[in-house]
């Protein structure tokens, strides 16, 4: 018996990284995947974006755990987008239960030719997005009056501006990621008495292809004092995917069935140094 079973997710960014390992997670403990992913390259981002190969990777891992997953290509921008793929999941799997904001891009280390641009569409993604996907899915939660769990996924960015290198990309991501917090604040407010707990998660680097790079490396290695400044408090330079997803099982499992309105870490220690 799983500590999800009977549940629906909803994932946003599913197609590879954390997302693809919170789907299989979840998938893990009994709940069903509804699943959204861009699945495009964007020209303001450097390194290769999610593919549908990546998508139907993680389609086949859920699907190999005896559970049911609906994926649908889709841009988080684009509100009526979501609210297609929501709907059309819900009427395929059922009643979502869980909302996991988790899609996110990041330009750092490397050239930005049009630097509004740039900014923009980091913020655009990164915090209109998340407003997007938990606007369409609390009122139908709400409605429904069964309670749930809401995780946005922000970053160690969004508790410290520590390790910016003062461009566009990097800076749209602090403030992305800061805006996170204040959306999850004022919807766990909004939504606690509908029984429905928002927290967000701030990870330190993961072992994802936003991050395993070679943008990025390059960056690191040209860059030391920055690669310094971005350290972690434990000795390991990334953690794993999963280590994300195992807590935001925590958060919205039973286990965490009072836990709303916290900002959890999971940075190796990165945010006390």
């Amino acid at each position: 018996m799983g500590k999800l079973d009977g549940k629906v997710a909803f994932i946003t960014g599913a197609a590879r990284g954390q997302g693809r390992s919170h789907a299989i997670r979840l998938a893990q403990e009994g709940a069903d995947i509804i699943a959204i992913d861009i699945l495009e390259q964007l020209d303001t981002i450097d390194y290769p974006g999610a593919t549908p190969a990546d998508m139907e990777e993680t389609v086949k891992a859920v699907e190999a755990l005896d559970r049911r997953i609906v994926f649908k290509q889709g841009d988080v921008r684009d509100i009526e987008t979501v609210k297609a793929v929501y709907q059309a999941g819900v009427a395929d799997l059922g009643p979502v239960d869980i909302v996991l904001a988790n899609h996110g891009i990041a330009q750092l280390g490397s050239a930005e030719p049009d630097p509004v641009k740039t900014f923009r569409e980091v913020v655009d993604i990164n915090l209109v997005g998340v407003w997007n996907t938990v606007w369409v899915c609390a009122h139908d939660m709400i409605e429904r009056g069964q309670g749930g769990s809401i995780v946005l996924t922000s970053s160690t960015q969004g508790l410290t501006g520590r390790g910016s290198d003062g461009s566009a990309g990097a800076l749209g991501y602090a403030a992305a990621k800061h805006g996170v917090v204040g959306l999850m604040r004022s919807f766990a407010n909004w939504l606690g008495p509908h029984n429905i707990r928002v927290n967000t998660v701030h990870p330190t680097g993961v072992e994802t292809p936003m991050v395993m790079n070679e943008v990025i490396g390059k960056y690191i290695a040209d860059n030391p004092e920055a690669a310094k400044m971005t350290a972690n408090l434990m000795p390991v330079d990334l953690i794993q995917p999963v280590d994300i997803s195992n807590a935001v099982l925590f958060l919205v499992s039973d286990d965490g069935r009072y836990v709303s309105g916290v900002t959890l870490p999971v940075d190796a220690g990165f945010l006390v140094r």
